[in-house]
């Protein structure tokens, strides 16, 4: 006589699974609603501007709405202040990079050695990566690059040359300054850190070989720095994409489009010409090119970790 099979409960079967597997379901369960609320904050936003930026849909004439294509887009590109936008935010975060990189590194050698008040140096060296971007636009703009009361044309006409208006000159030459002072003590604290964990015992035999200066810095420091080197240029160069405070605080922009860098020309857009679907045009785009670039730095940051390990 053949015995009956009857079927297991949910709760039976699930207490017939083996431990980990119980514990897996019931830590996906927990996570669902994080990971639910995670995905609507991203996609949500996303999707709506996607939306708009097919619609027409200016704040100045709400009534006029529809779908136009690919219009947006196109009046976007042939607009006379988008290919400056794109090469002067180029500039920017190139010339950035290579003061911060070139600065930091430098930075990094000088606070390696022992020196008197080297806590309060340190701390004065950092500070200006706690001070907000409206308020350093601010201290630059009145207190430093003022052409009449400014710090730079004291110490210019102490030296017998005339002051500049350096906002009205070289304006986009003066946002990079200010950008870069704010950003050089984040690329100083990643490389101080990376030079902290050089060997010694590396350094000292470099030395009894007869390794100078020079060749230590360009032989051995500076390939130990290339891993933090890669980190830097990656976070900087992402959060460089969205400068806006430093133009919106000293130039607005100008004059005429000498600062208007793709970040201040979506806000633009938007808020001063109050056309939505041309701004969030910009947004798409500006969304493409930040991905293209963090693909493009993750490959090389990843490129340096490989080689790190293989070595």
């Amino acid at each position: 006589m053949g015995h009956l099979h009857m079927p297991l409960s949910p709760a039976a079967e699930n207490s017939a699974l083996p431990t980990d597997e119980r514990r897996a379901g019931s830590t996906r369960w927990l996570a669902a609603p994080s990971v639910a609320v995670l995905v609507l904050w991203m996609t949500v936003p996303l999707a709506m501007t996607i939306w708009y930026s097919f619609s027409r849909y200016n704040l100045l004439n709400p009534d006029e709405k529809g779908f136009t294509g690919f219009d947006n887009y196109r009046y976007l590109i042939t607009d006379p202040s988008f290919a400056p936008s794109i090469f002067h935010t180029i500039e920017l975060i190139g010339s950035v990079l290579v003061i911060t990189v070139v600065g930091g590194i430098l930075m990094a050698l000088l606070f390696d050695r022992k020196f008197a008040g080297q806590g309060i140096a340190r701390l004065l060296a950092i500070g200006p990566f706690f001070v907000m971007p409206t308020v350093s636009a601010l201290i630059w703009k009145n207190m430093m690059l003022h052409p009449v009361y400014g710090v730079v044309s004291a110490v210019m006409r102490a030296l017998g040359m005339q002051p500049i208006d350096w906002f009205a000159t070289y304006p986009l030459s003066a946002i990079i300054v200010i950008v870069a002072w704010q950003w050089l003590p984040f690329a100083f604290l990643i490389l101080f850190t990376a030079i902290q964990s050089l060997d010694e015992e590396q350094k000292e035999a470099a030395r009894i070989d007869g390794a100078g200066p020079i060749a230590m810095f360009f032989y051995i420091t500076l390939p130990h720095l290339r891993r933090a080197i890669a980190v830097v240029v990656m976070m900087e160069t992402i959060f460089l994409l969205s400068i806006f405070a430093e133009i919106y605080t000293t130039t607005a922009g100008g004059p005429g489009d000498a600062t208007t860098i793709l970040s201040y020309l979506i806000y633009a857009l938007g808020l001063q010409q109050f056309d939505v679907g041309l701004a969030s045009a910009g947004g798409i785009l500006a969304v493409v090119l930040a991905n293209i670039v963090a693909f493009f730095l993750v490959r090389m940051l990843a490129k340096n970790l490989k080689g790190e390990y293989d070595t």
